[in-house]
């Protein structure tokens, strides 16, 4: 009996000890990871984030222009890769969250916060109206400026989270570049790049 009561003792003291500290429960790695996400958290410099909530627009003017051009061409391309800038909106808003900043990303179609990007939306609109070939030379000109944009993040960055999650975004530009290009050529069009070196642009290509 005596044995009985002494092992709930001590179960009960084991109880106790995990309820005071938390950290125990969970185990070191938990606790890791929790530690390792504030310190990402804490050192996001004004630039980081400023680089960030430019990022979450830019996604989104992509998106935007690609919506437009959708419903003025009724070309697939444009559906397919306005899906996909929809989930670069979505990563980057993700890590907006993580780091507690606001959103600057505004509900309407081709409507942002940023004047440039504004600017830059009427502009891509209008020049994308005027024929199918000049809709696919917008796209290609979205994804050269993106990836020059993207490159410059993670130049500015020494945030893991922030690089990774760049970097990933990035693929999906140079394989969006690669479908407006290829659909160029299609149409006995080459496309000059207007942000990023040639040298880059032929690498992304494979030439």
């Amino acid at each position: 009996m005596k044995t009985t009561t002494k092992k709930l003792i001590g179960f009960a003291l084991i109880l106790s000890l995990l309820s005071a500290f938390p950290a125990l429960a969970r185990g070191p790695s938990s606790e890791a990871s929790r530690l390792q996400t504030q310190q990402s958290v804490t050192k996001l410099t004004t630039a980081e984030k400023d680089s960030l909530l430019f990022m979450r627009e830019e996604e989104k003017l992509a998106r935007d222009v690609y919506i437009e051009l959708y419903k003025t061409w009724n070309m697939n391309i444009f559906k397919n890769i306005s899906s996909s800038e929809q989930q670069h909106m979505d990563t980057i808003l993700k890590k907006i969250n993580l780091f507690g900043l606001t959103d600057p990303s505004l509900s309407g179609i081709g409507s942002f916060t940023n004047s440039a990007l504004q600017d830059l939306y009427n502009k891509l609109i209008y020049q994308g109206s005027l024929s199918y070939n000049d809709a696919l030379t917008v796209g290609a000109t979205i994804e050269d400026k993106d990836i020059l944009d993207l490159t410059n993040a993670i130049k500015g960055t020494n945030n893991l989270a922030l690089k990774t999650t760049y970097q990933n975004l990035m693929e999906g530009s140079k394989n969006h570049l690669r479908a407006f290009v290829g659909s160029l050529k299609n149409q006995g069009l080459e496309y000059t790049p207007q942000f990023i070196s040639q040298d880059l642009f032929d690498a992304i290509l494979g030439v």
